[in-house]
């Protein structure tokens, strides 16, 4: 394969992501891809032969960019506080390259259920990860909050992108523009961050 094929490629699928994302499956062309990538439909349609077959590629990329950086970081052997700071890290970071993923998956998932299965697929490889043995071992010496990785993970998921499907609200409610957003968000992280941990971790512990 030339590099310009490679290329063209490429162009075509971060053209496809962006426009998906905006508009989803069912409000996007192939026309609309084409003029983002910057090429002409039958172009395209010599690279994927259908909007069905592009999306599906798009879709599972990004549920596996949204799942895959989770499950590196709760297998990492670092400490529960440091891996749960991390967890937010990623979401939030994720979450601010692509603000409209989280609407987009679900209403995805919306329109086809189906698709809820890769999704699933890798959501329940997040039980068998060191992060959920370690959350076992910390409840069972008593450092931390008798709470289930998968209430923790919801936590965690939940208060970050919840920041981003409501980001039109709040940056009308607060006269905010997106450098301010960005500064609010940032600061909001770090709330987040001693909220979960002050919940998580007893009083005098080091975990």
């Amino acid at each position: 394969m030339n590099c310009l094929l490679v290329s063209t490629e490429e162009k075509i699928k971060e053209a496809a992501k962006a426009v998906f994302l905006e508009k989803g499956f069912d409000g996007t062309t192939t026309r609309d891809i084409a003029k983002a990538a910057g090429i002409n439909s039958a172009l395209m349609n010599y690279y994927f032969r259908s909007k069905e077959k592009l999306f599906q590629f798009i879709f599972n990329d990004l549920c596996s960019f949204m799942f895959q950086g989770m499950l590196d970081v709760v297998n990492q052997p670092i400490s529960l506080r440091e891996k749960i700071s991390k967890l937010i890290d990623h979401q939030f970071q994720m979450m601010m390259q692509n603000p409209n993923l989280t609407i987009f998956i679900m209403n995805e998932l919306h329109r086809n259920p189906e698709r809820l299965y890769a999704t699933v697929g890798m959501a329940k490889k997040i039980p068998e990860s060191i992060f959920h043995q370690q959350i076992d071992e910390a409840i069972a010496q008593g450092a931390i909050t008798h709470l289930s990785s998968q209430h923790i993970m919801t936590m965690i998921v939940a208060n970050i992108q919840f920041l981003f499907v409501s980001k039109p609200m709040t940056m009308l409610a607060n006269g905010l523009d997106e450098a301010g957003f960005k500064a609010f968000a940032t600061q909001h992280i770090e709330y987040v961050k001693e909220m979960i941990c002050d919940y998580l971790f007893k009083p005098e512990t080091a975990t």
